[in-house]
């Protein structure tokens, strides 16, 4: 009405002016003073209309029916404007008849007219929603769009509040914001929201909402007027592509994190540490046992049987307990998720688990239950494929996360699987090698004696740990002519078989050797040729006689640490010797030193695996040696033990050898050993 700005004029039955609004005086340019009392034909009208007007007004007041329609009116200033008219008759409490014209510029009717078409238009067939709320957040006007994406009729929008049409929690921030902005009048642009409306209820949906505080020409706050635009397509492309980021960090991630070690049950769990959380709640990771135990994948007849290896979960739920623990044997149903990968060497994906479906993914009727109490509801299993062989499964569930798993979650667990199955295969290889290694190592030393004439001996051998390869440390006691015996320890330079087999073959020369009757430095210079003619080895060497007769040590050294020399009642000493150059050095002669060796003294040699350290220097090192040598112990089976025990590292990285001799009083006679 403002925006028209209506004008309001009484008649009396006669034709006079009996009432003149401030907007009639506006409209045609009369005050009041000079409208009053006028009858208005003349007044307000061109001669040649006057008569039409009149006739207009008598059938109005005789009839009592309204007219509506448009007039040609002269304005006070001799201009002319076309006037829209609404004439009605109105009755007073005595019964006398008064004509009420309300009229406008038809121009600018014309214009409000057209504003209010093109909006009505605009709110109906516009593809976005509209809509306008009351200062209590209650719905006023709702276009069909709007009322398409909340699933609500427009007419049931009405006089019913935001949080009713849409009361789930995603769109509580649109009512906060709503009111922020009924307070301050400051609008919100294009705020996100996501959620579910009863249009869709089992998808989410995305939608951005503006709003703005709407008032009226005197600023009174009317309510809210809302823009909602649905940008789902638009949310899950960008979903789409966060996604792809995601797969590409943790394929990157997997990259990196999986395989650090040649251990198998690490290599498992490293696997397990990167899809848990990304990708699933929970994992297991299985590999057949027949892998672990002969490195192939051997099928019989009946259900496969799986070592498990690793299982992680996001956050502590009863589904962990349904899942086989690390280092336990299990077999599957035929309908397993597992059993299927071994069977068809193809992934297996569950996207919905419903009631009564878990004891597809379960082991037995008690994990089945466990894993619907915990909510699991969607599962996938991707085999472990190595060398075109199924070596193993990974199990992955989701219970928390809501989504269920899709054929991208699919191809991300097959590429991780990938990555993880070479590393593990390579693990087991590797074991395989290492322990042949060992075996071969260990059938290559010699079963001592722990007396030999004059002697207390005790000797020790430890293989690398699991994630290095075994060495070509070895010892050596061996029987010569008199009464004396021959001290060897040695170190091959290399790991594994070869560095096992070149160990081998030194010592069987050495055994050879010793039977010349030669002296150590002599023993050193045929070993130094023997090795020469072999693969491109290097080994340093210890070789020492000990005469028991004349308690006496001639003792040589091929590049290899000093002994310790313990004498009774005196601090441990490293005997200062020529060092000599390692075995397959080949042209430096060696030197032969003599020392005394007299009961109770003690002699020990050991290789670098005891003393070196990748953090240590040598010379610290060696200190702690002579240290923990200056206690004596009842035998020299505990002086091996504890020096193992302080000494070397859980995870050393290079095999030991370690021979320890004591002397003791000289024999009585002569022997004959050889």
């Amino acid at each position: 009405m403002d925006l028209l700005g209506v004008a309001a004029v009484l008649l009396e039955a006669d034709g006079r002016i009996d009432m003149w609004s401030p907007q009639a005086e506006k409209l045609f340019g009369y005050t009041g003073d000079e409208a009053l009392g006028q009858y208005a034909a003349p007044l307000l009208l061109h001669p040649e209309h006057q008569d039409a007007a009149i006739m207009l007004f008598a059938e109005v007041m005789t009839t009592g029916r309204g007219w509506a329609g448009a007039f040609p009116v002269r304005h006070k200033d001799g201009s002319t404007r076309m006037v829209e008219f609404r004439n009605m008759r109105l009755t007073d409490h005595l019964g006398d008849h008064y004509a009420l014209g309300l009229a406008t510029d038809r121009a600018t009717l014309r214009q409000v007219e057209r504003g209010v078409a093109l909006s009505t238009r605009l709110v109906t067939q516009a593809p976005i929603g509209l809509a306008i709320l009351d200062t209590d957040l209650r719905y006023v006007v709702v276009n069909p769009a709007l009322a398409s994406m909340h699933g609500v009729a427009e007419a049931d929008h009405v006089g019913h509040g935001f949080d009713e049409i849409l009361p789930s929690a995603p769109f509580q921030a649109v009512t906060t914001a709503m009111r922020r902005v009924l307070e301050s009048g400051v609008p919100v642009v294009e705020q996100q929201v996501v959620g579910r409306t009863r249009a869709d209820p089992e998808s989410d949906h995305a939608w951005t909402v503006s709003m703005y505080r709407l008032e009226d020409q005197h600023g009174h706050v009317l309510g809210i007027a809302n823009v909602v635009v649905d940008v789902s397509d638009r949310y899950r492309e960008a979903r789409k592509a966060d996604r792809a980021q995601q797969r590409l960090r943790l394929v990157a991630n997997g990259s990196i994190r999986i395989g650090t070690t040649l251990e198998v049950e690490r290599t498992a769990r490293e696997l397990a540490d990167v899809v848990v959380p990304d990708l699933a709640d929970m994992v297991a990771v299985d590999l057949l046992d027949s892998v672990l135990q002969t490195g192939r994948t051997e099928l019989g007849d009946g259900p496969a049987l799986f070592r498990a290896l690793a299982v992680k979960t996001a956050y502590p739920t009863d589904a962990a307990d349904a899942i086989v623990p690390p280092g336990r044997l299990t077999t599957y149903h035929a309908d397993h998720p597992a059993a299927h990968c071994v069977r068809t060497r193809k992934p297996h994906l569950i996207t919905h688990l419903d009631r009564g479906d878990h004891a597809r993914i379960a082991a037995d009727h008690d994990a089945a239950r466990l894993l619907a109490r915990a909510g699991v509801h969607t599962d996938m299993a991707v085999p472990l494929i190595a060398r075109d062989q199924v070596i193993g499964v990974m199990g992955l569930a989701r219970a928390r996360n809501p989504l269920a798993f899709d054929d991208d979650d699919l191809a991300l667990a097959c590429e991780l699987a990938s990555t993880a199955a070479l590393s593990i295969d390579n693990a087991v290889l590797h074991q395989h090698i290492r322990s042949a290694a060992e075996t071969l190592q260990r059938s290559l030393l010699p079963q001592l004696s722990p007396r030999h004439p004059g002697l207390e001996v005790a000797a020790r051998y430890r293989p690398a740990q699991a994630f290095s390869e075994v060495g070509g440390d070895w010892y050596d006691v061996i029987a010569l002519e008199g009464d004396r015996t021959a001290l060897v320890v040695g170190d091959v330079m290399g790991s594994g078989i070869p560095a096992a087999t070149a160990m081998g073959r030194l010592r069987t020369a050495t055994s050879t050797l010793a039977d010349l009757d030669l002296d150590p430095a002599r023993i050193l210079t045929h070993l130094d040729k023997i090795i020469l003619g072999l693969d491109p080895y290097i080994a340093t060497c210890v070789y020492a006689i000990y005469d028991p007769h004349r308690a006496r040590l001639q003792v040589a050294s091929a590049g290899h640490l000093p002994p310790v020399l313990i004498r009774a009642g005196e601090p441990p000493e490293l005997l200062d010797l020529p060092t000599g150059t390692p075995l397959g050095v080949g042209g430096v002669p060696f030197e032969t030193t003599t020392v005394d060796l007299s009961p109770g003294d003690r002699l020990v040699l050991y290789t670098d695996g005891l003393v070196e350290t990748r953090n240590d220097p040598i010379d610290e090192r060696l200190d702690d040696l002579l240290r923990l040598l200056n206690s004596p112990d009842p035998s020299t089976e505990e002086t091996c033990d504890r020096l193992l025990r302080e000494l070397r590292h859980p995870a050393g990285h290079d095999d030991v050898a370690l021979l320890i001799a004591r002397a003791e009083p000289r024999p009585t006679a002569s022997g004959t050993g050889s």
